[in-house]
């Protein structure tokens, strides 16, 4: 009886030690689709893009260390010599071509995503090359990474700029133009494919934030505990984070914060919690989703009569933006559709947009969903209209005073924008978590 009980019970701890063990499935493990995904963005959607930005050439300078924003997007993101990828519109596609030195030229044969590979000299280089080839072959506007409005698309630098432009011809000089538009046009809409990934990452942001609200303890949890839960989910399947890493998550029980890092606050009963979270996939897209929950008092069954009707305002404000959100409107129309509502209700006024297009960074190229808020200028992406491919992240709002300063309802979801209207990437937050204090 005692061996059986002895054998049992070792069976038990070996199965055990193996359950702990076992690795946590990453369900972005695997081939990273990126490859495949690019080459149908450049085939594809850039052409379009080009056309809408009357561009007809695009010239991308690229080096080490300090690479251009949209090295990964065009191909020069393994680039150590300074470099030049071109892409040409020629009817109603794109050839691309690109100067580099020996030592990437295999590389980029191999991976064959460009028309045309030319393997320059050390001396005199790649950039006297190209400025060769685009004075003797270019005819029309000649766009370059410059921007004042967009950083994603201001990647060249002012020696780069110099330099380049000092080869070119003065005919040339004159038709040279930001890529700004160009950027905005092709980045701000995604494949299905990408779509697809951008609602797989969404669905796990979502759940993760509903798991680490069931470990808050009142009274002992702080706000950084909750933060430190959500790092750990996030090393045990190997995502990283949407944005800055220690204001990731952002994580606030008490007065309202921006956009800041979790801190020592101890949570308690009567506590509205914000998590503004976010996770970034095959080192690529990320998302950017907030849930909320309210801390019950030991006799309450139901948030106070004023805390529920501020975050069902909040809630009903988010699915009135994601009626209007459909083809054709403006990001300026689709704010003004909130302010309205947050008017009619009472609410304060809030400093931030809407929304925001979210994809490759947390705050991507698109339209603004913003620019209605009393004494703000519209940025110039709220005058946009939106587009079939569009993804945002968006909010419902409410906020009221409470002491130490305010504090903000905001209810984040992500969507993307079809031809028929919008659709929430995950199932959108319905009712307030709601946190016992027994």
């Amino acid at each position: 009886m005692q061996k059986t009980l002895l054998y049992f019970l070792s069976c038990f701890f070996i199965l055990s030690c193996t359950a702990q063990k076992t690795p946590v499935q990453n369900p972005f493990d695997g081939p990273n689709p990126w490859p495949d995904i690019r080459q149908e963005r450049i085939q594809t959607l850039l052409p379009e893009a080009m056309k809408r930005a009357e561009v007809d050439t695009w010239a991308i300078l690229c080096r080490s260390n300090n690479n251009d924003p949209l090295a990964r997007h065009v191909g020069c993101e393994n680039a150590v010599a300074p470099a030049v990828f071109m892409f040409r519109l020629m009817d109603d596609e794109v050839f691309s071509i690109v100067f580099t030195p020996p030592g990437e030229a295999t590389a980029l044969q191999e991976i064959a995503l460009h028309d045309s590979i030319v393997v320059t000299g050390r001396s005199p280089g790649a950039i006297v090359e190209a400025a060769d080839y685009i004075n003797t072959n270019v005819r029309g506007r000649l766009a370059l990474n410059f921007s004042d409005t967009n950083e994603i698309a201001d990647g060249l630098s002012q020696t780069q700029y110099n330099r380049l432009t000092e080869l070119l011809t003065q005919q040339v000089r004159n038709r040279i133009v930001s890529s700004e538009d160009l950027v905005y046009e092709w980045l701000s809409v995604k494949t299905p494919a990408e779509v697809d990934i951008l609602r797989k990452a969404a669905e796990i942001t979502s759940r993760w934030q509903y798991e680490v609200y069931e470990t808050v303890v009142p009274n002992q949890t702080t706000d950084r505990d909750i933060a430190h839960f959500l790092k750990a989910k996030m090393r045990e399947i190997g995502v990283t984070d949407a944005w800055a890493p220690d204001q990731n998550p952002a994580v606030n029980s008490g007065p309202d914060r921006g956009h800041a890092h979790p801190t020592d606050r101890v949570i308690r009963p009567g506590d509205v919690i914000q998590i503004d979270f976010g996770i970034r996939v095959y080192d690529l897209w990320v998302t950017d989703i907030q849930r909320f929950a309210y801390v019950l008092h030991r006799d309450e069954t139901e948030p106070p009569a004023d805390i529920q009707r501020y975050w069902e305002v909040a809630r009903d404000g988010n699915r009135m933006v994601l009626e209007v959100m459909q083809p054709g409107i403006t990001g300026l129309e689709v704010d003004r559709v909130q302010r309205d509502w947050m008017a009619e209700n009472g609410s304060m006024n809030v400093m931030w947009n809407t929304g925001h297009p979210v994809g490759y960074v947390a705050h991507d190229v698109g339209p603004s969903l913003g620019g209605a808020q009393p004494g703000r200028d519209p940025h110039p992406t709220a005058f946009k209209e939106l587009r079939a491919g569009n993804v945002f992240a968006f909010d419902g709002f409410y906020m009221w005073e409470i002491e130490g300063g305010t504090k903000t309802i905001s209810v984040e979801e992500m969507a993307v924008v079809t031809e028929s209207g919008a659709v929430y990437l995950t199932e959108p937050q319905q009712d307030l978590i709601l946190i016992s204090s027994d």
